[in-house]
């Protein structure tokens, strides 16, 4: 299991949520520990549960216990309906927190070739 046990927060720029953002692996104390200015989430398995409502509102309750109100940017590796109905259900609080979400539909051609991209500045 990644379930990150309690201790001191760690601050980065960029986190991969792990296991494609899926609740085994992922739960509150990882928010209120892995302190990011960016997190990826990816996972596009409605079956599978990936991403999981569950790893979203994990993020919104760590982020509420943090003791500054830093910008996270919240990036999705593809458009699912989970991530679209927790981003409108939650929007409210997401401002208040300070969460912003990417568009996951920004696409880069490149000769016969297109893919998902998004920029990240650090």
């Amino acid at each position: 299991s990644t379930v990150v046990p309690p201790g001191p927060p760690m601050y980065l720029d960029l986190v991969y949520i792990p296991n494609h953002s899926n609740s085994k692996n992922v739960d509150v104390e990882f928010f209120k520990r892995v302190r990011s200015s960016y997190y990826v989430v990816s996972g596009n398995d409605a079956a599978a549960e990936e991403p999981s409502r569950a790893v979203l509102d994990s993020l919104l309750e760590g982020k509420a216990q943090w003791d500054s109100n830093m910008q996270v940017t919240l990036i999705p590796t593809h458009d699912s309906e989970v991530m679209r109905e927790w981003y409108q259900d939650t929007h409210e609080k997401q401002q208040d927190l300070n969460i912003m979400v990417l568009a996951s539909s920004s696409t880069v051609v490149m000769q016969d070739e297109s893919f998902p991209a998004c920029k990240i500045e650090l």
